[in-house]
């Protein structure tokens, strides 16, 4: 119970820094260059980590780090990207807290996580609260913004139940590093095409994207992560509730938004949630029709514990294990 609790608070660390996100994106980063915005982001961040790592992927994780670097990174900080400059901070970072609910559903079909009463009643809490907060919005709304933004949800969701299917072949610090710098490279043909040169940064902006690349990038994605190989999907995602408090706090408290009473009880019914659905024990399973490897408990725990050990060599910067057969698994 205690090695949950501590990866659950660990976890959570990474919606709170992306729902500073939105604020930042709107407020201090250039409009309407939302592919250079996610290959400034991704890019770097993906560099950092592949050099505190040290390793590169082998075999079947090249594809494997450019097709989740498409879900989780390329399409992802795009579509958020556009959504944030077009939606106001709080309800940009709402609409993403429907993220339980298809992280619940995908993670049944994908690695036999069967979701319990507790996570769905979260979801259904948490779910409701978002509504509740974008039905009674006051002022116009974007319907761009809101399809950028639910098409962010959508691959997002895959994306992380996908990695969490692939999680315990690699640590975690590399495979993300290979996640990041694999989308940004996808993406950054694309950005000079579409917009040209890239666009002109000034000091705030600067800052800004100082602090959604190393904070709200490099470390909150590799201990969402992290969450995603020790916790239940189900679990994790209601964790993901915090992104859309966190949105709509700071939207009112520095950026003037204004929230009505519905919208408060909305809020507080997300926060309701996120409480209801934290769950301690270990999910149920549906049995395992492909032989894969997260059939039983026993896998699990080996695999949880291969990880964890994997990411203290990771930060520790053994190059050695660059040339391990584990990097170079070729399981699907």
């Amino acid at each position: 119970m205690e090695g949950n609790l501590r990866w659950a608070l660990t976890t959570a660390v990474a919606p709170v820094a992306w729902g500073a996100t939105y604020f930042v994106t709107r407020e201090f980063l250039p409009a309407g260059n939302p592919l250079y915005g996610a290959v400034i982001r991704a890019l770097p961040a993906g560099l950092l980590l592949l050099a505190v790592c040290r390793k590169l992927p082998r075999g079947i994780w090249w594809v494997k780090s450019l097709v989740l670097g498409a879900l989780n990174m390329s399409g992802f900080f795009a579509l958020v990207y556009v959504a944030a400059q077009r939606l106001p901070t709080s309800m940009a970072s709402i609409i993403m807290a429907v993220v339980p609910l298809a992280m619940m559903l995908l993670a049944w079909g994908l690695v036999g996580e069967r979701p319990g009463p507790r996570h769905l009643a979260g979801a259904g809490v948490g779910i409701a609260g978002v509504c509740l907060m974008v039905f009674t919005a006051t002022g116009s709304v974007d319907p761009l913004g809101i399809l950028a933004s639910l098409a962010a949800m959508g691959v997002s969701s895959f994306g992380y139940v996908l990695a969490k299917r692939w999680s315990g072949e690699v640590d975690v610090l590399a495979s993300t590093g290979w996640q990041l710098t694999g989308g940004g490279l996808l993406l950054l043909p694309f950005a000079v095409l579409t917009e040209g040169a890239p666009p002109s940064l000034d000091g705030p902006a600067l800052l800004g994207f100082a602090y959604v690349t190393v904070v709200a990038t490099a470390f909150a994605f590799a201990v969402w992560f992290a969450g995603l190989a020790h916790l239940p999907a189900g679990t994790v995602g209601l964790l993901g509730l915090l992104n859309p408090v966190t949105g709509v706090l700071l939207g009112v408290l520095i950026a003037d938004e204004t929230l009505s009473g519905r919208q408060i009880c909305g809020l507080l019914l997300t926060l309701c949630g996120v409480l209801l659905g934290r769950q301690t024990a270990r999910p149920r399973r549906t049995p395992d029709r492909t032989g894969g490897r997260t059939a039983g408990p026993e896998n699990r725990r080996a695999t949880g514990r291969a990880t964890e050990r994997d990411v203290v060599e990771c930060a520790r910067g053994d190059g050695r294990s660059g040339h391990s057969g584990r990097s170079g698994d070729s399981r699907n």
